[in-house]
């Protein structure tokens, strides 16, 4: 019995940390975005400086964090969908089998 309460706990946390890998994902490049902008604003130097790296780290630590909560293979999916070296494939494959 105590078990069936284990699994059923386990299973009711899974879903969420999912979801939160996914939002995790998706704050990513916002981060990178952030430090690719910076340096186009009116800030002092040194505060660019400082702002740029920080949002890289955190991308990436997101970035990291919400692997572990998706998993593996759906962070593999998603970046095979975004590399622009497999976009032209699929392409052409779509044609072929028309």
């Amino acid at each position: 019995m105590e078990k069936e309460l284990l699994e059923n706990k386990n299973k009711q946390k899974k879903p969420f940390l999912f979801k939160l890998g996914i939002v995790l994902l998706i704050l990513y490049p916002i981060f990178w975005g952030a430090a690719a902008i910076v340096p186009f604003t009116s800030l002092p130097t040194h505060i660019k400086a400082t702002i740029i790296p920080v949002c890289i780290v955190i991308g990436e630590i997101i970035f990291l964090i919400g692997a572990v909560f998706v998993g593996k293979e759906v962070v593999n999916k998603y970046k095979n969908k975004l590399n622009p070296k497999n976009w032209r494939r699929k392409g052409d494959s779509q044609k072929h089998e028309e």
